[in-house]
């Protein structure tokens, strides 16, 4: 890992409110739904937390997700794993068959992994370490994360022509379900306490313990999986530019749902 761009998990487990499922220790002896395939180790870690073994279904029942909300929605599981910008907006752009009108954040219990504290870090820049070795690809490394930070800077402070860039480029989701997602995007980069891209060592510590967990590897990666000079190189190429590498005075902005994303 050459830089390290969300500093906080988007992941989160949702239920009914009127289940009272509002905590992770109440989820024992319930349906927990996960998309599997290394999307679980957050999910299995705060489960395990609270005495239960999901690896063996022992006091919980996982169910593979599918990459829809259609099991949550119809019911089918008690609760169901969530990213921030993507599943729970899928879940508040649907219609409650009983009122005909959208969901809300009033109708859901939503228990953020960050929260629990087994949150894992998300969305980084990795190179091998083969090739990082050679001083010319550091070279060529730290202007390519410059570059993409610079983007994400854009992004954060011009969140609706970013929006359109998506659109113009990959329309396969609609308008408004993309300006929900650019703005939980942008929650989960800023603010950057270390600046955007810098890894911070104790994210990346509980990361690590819990991937040798539920990932099954054999030795417990430390400090050699990841380096900040390329980062840190960056951010002196950004400051050069006189851009704000930390966004300490961003807030989330108010997205309004909008049925199907449209």
């Amino acid at each position: 890992n050459i830089a390290q761009v969300f500093n906080k998990s988007g992941l989160t487990l949702i239920s009914w409110k009127n289940t009272g499922l509002d905590r992770v220790s109440k989820l024992r002896n319930k349906k927990v739904a996960n998309w599997l395939g290394g999307n679980e180790f957050e999910v299995f870690a705060a489960l395990a937390k609270f005495g239960m073994d999901p690896l063996h279904n022992k006091g919980v029942k996982i169910v593979k997700e599918p990459f829809s909300m259609d099991f949550f929605l119809k019911r089918q599981v008690d609760a169901a794993s969530a990213m921030t910008y993507n599943e729970l907006a899928q879940v508040l752009e649907a219609k409650n068959p009983k009122t005909g009108k959208l969901y809300t954040l009033k109708n859901l219990n939503v228990i953020p992994m960050q929260k629990v504290g087994t949150s894992m870090l998300e969305d980084g820049i990795f190179t091998q370490g083969s090739w990082i070795k050679d001083k010319s690809h550091q070279a060529l490394a730290k202007k390519f994360v410059a570059a993409s930070l610079k983007g994400w800077i854009y992004c954060r402070d011009h969140q609706s022509a970013c929006v359109k860039m998506v659109l113009a480029n990959g329309p396969a989701l609609p308008r408004g379900h993309q300006r929900w997602m650019m703005n939980e995007i942008n929650a989960l980069i800023w603010p950057a306490k270390l600046g955007v891209g810098v890894m911070d060592p104790t994210a990346y510590a509980r990361s690590a313990k819990i991937v040798k967990t539920y990932g099954k590897l054999k030795k417990l990666p430390g400090h050699e999986a990841y380096r900040t000079d390329i980062a840190r190189a960056a951010q002196a190429i950004l400051k050069k530019q006189h851009l704000d590498i930390t966004g300490k005075n961003w807030h989330k902005a108010s997205v309004k749902v909008t049925p199907g994303g449209k």
